[in-house]
């Protein structure tokens, strides 16, 4: 009986996915697909911000350790960006919480990176898909701290 729950468990399993998006361009892209009445994946939660570039590698830490199974932080196109360099202190940012993801022990596929436009409401459609296929393979979030016991659960 309790393989029958697990299997059905598993083929229920929707991701939670907390998604990022500039203001400017990737909401505006989320607004359009909606607009537009593209289908997507509703396991995006959506977090609006003035810049990806104003994202602290912290706050990807937080929504994965407030039970978040994976992330998603969009911004504008290079060189499009409404506060000039904002999408590429992004991008080295990005750079640096995969490494520390490394560090920690999470999987790389849980944090995606993307640029849309205001214009690209499809793409932001096909970029929620994908983020959904690769958190969804990766199944549910079990933690990214892992507890020392001190030894004691081999007592």
């Amino acid at each position: 009986m309790g393989e029958i729950q697990v299997e059905t468990e598993t083929k229920n399993y929707e991701p939670k996915i907390a998604a990022f998006l500039c203001n400017w361009c990737s909401y505006a892209g989320a607004d359009l697909a909606g607009v537009g009445r593209i289908q997507y994946p509703a396991t995006i939660r959506t977090i609006r911000v003035p810049c990806s570039g104003r994202i602290n590698p912290l706050y990807v830490l937080k929504a994965m350790a407030n039970g978040a199974d994976g992330v998603l932080v969009s911004g504008c196109h290079p060189g499009d960006c409404h506060y000039i360099s904002g999408n590429y202190v992004a991008r080295r940012k990005f750079a640096l919480i995969k490494s520390l993801l490394n560090h920690v022990g999470l999987e790389e596929d849980r944090v995606n990176f993307s640029w849309v436009s205001a214009a690209e409401g499809i793409r932001f459609a096909e970029v929620v898909k994908g983020v959904t296929e690769r958190v969804s393979a990766l199944g549910p979030n079990n933690g990214i701290f892992k507890v020392d016991d001190g030894g004691a659960a081999g007592e």
